[in-house]
């Protein structure tokens, strides 16, 4: 790849161009399932904007395009929910998805002061697994996705991100 791609956090600006790509990349999600119901093809722009304007989102960009971002909040108890992790299908492979994870990390204990990160996955997502347990995160749970989908709960101690003194 000619250029490179940089991570950076979300600005409202980029809501639109995230909607679409979330709508592009889990398509093949749904197809997993056969579910076009699931939850971020189904998401508003006005709540995509919401969450770009309160959660810890980020953004990796080819140029000006959004090509990549990722979703981080922190819940009561401490741990950081991550989600909505995708890759434009064109670049993926590339280790995008590894750096848009590391940076929603780091900002949530450094910003949000989470303890541990925990994202959901649906069962038969092999890629997802992969780069989830390949990062760290080990499996905890099983969960129901609201959307009927069967998920797999995993999580991660944030101690890899303590700055030492």
């Amino acid at each position: 790849m000619g250029m490179s791609v940089t991570i950076s956090a979300a600005t409202g600006q980029d809501a639109e161009q995230i909607f679409r790509l979330q709508y592009l990349c889990f398509q093949s999600e749904a197809a997993l399932y056969a579910n076009y119901r699931i939850d971020p093809l189904v998401q508003t722009l006005d709540s995509v904007r919401e969450e770009v304007a309160a959660d810890c989102v980020f953004v990796a960009r080819l140029g000006d395009e959004v090509v990549g971002s990722v979703r981080g909040r922190v819940t009561e108890d401490g741990a950081a929910s991550i989600g909505k992790l995708c890759v434009h299908p064109r670049l993926q492979g590339h280790g995008i998805g590894a750096r848009l994870l590391r940076a929603a990390e780091s900002a949530l204990v450094e910003q949000r002061g989470a303890k541990r990160f925990r994202l959901h996955t649906g069962h038969r997502s092999e890629g997802n697994l992969r780069l989830y347990r390949r990062v760290g995160y080990e499996t905890v749970g099983t969960a129901e996705g609201t959307d009927g989908v069967p998920m797999i709960v995993l999580e991660k101690p944030a101690e890899a991100y303590a700055t030492t003194a």
